[in-house]
């Protein structure tokens, strides 16, 4: 079985929270956070993290409200997820991503105090939670 690496995204309309992941381990670690204007990142920003980690997979969270229904920002998730696949040809996966925020948050806290939760750290580690969720549903 070939080890599968993921990039998972933590779509913001001002920040995108990056993660690296292995299939093989179902484990994540935070990359990056890039800044994004009103949701628009710099695609370069973007096309380098994916040469550099040539992923065989990205995963994008897909924010929903806690009832499981959609809000203004799952459509722009869905259409940042569908501009990956468009752009770079690679295959993209949304993930629900309820919660990952509030845990990122306290992982942060509960290991580095409120030093640790600045939002890069925050959105990079909710990427994370998105990430080794869908390793949860996906066991290699």
């Amino acid at each position: 079985m070939s080890v599968k690496t993921l990039l998972g995204f933590d779509f913001g309309t001002k920040s995108i929270g990056i993660a690296v992941g292995q299939q093989l381990t179902g484990t994540a670690r935070p990359l990056t956070a890039i800044k994004a204007q009103d949701g628009i990142p710099d695609w370069s920003q973007i096309e380098k993290l994916l040469k550099e980690w040539q992923p065989d997979l990205v995963v994008v969270g897909l924010p929903l409200n806690m009832d499981g229904t959609e809000q203004p920002l799952t459509a722009r998730a869905r259409k940042f997820a569908n501009r990956l696949h468009g752009r770079f040809g690679i295959a993209v996966e949304l993930q629900d991503e309820r919660l990952s925020t509030v845990e990122a948050r306290a992982d942060l806290f509960e290991h580095g105090g409120y030093k640790a939760l600045s939002k890069g750290n925050v959105d990079s580690g909710s990427a994370v939670i998105i990430l080794e969720s869908w390793f949860d549903h996906h066991p290699s």
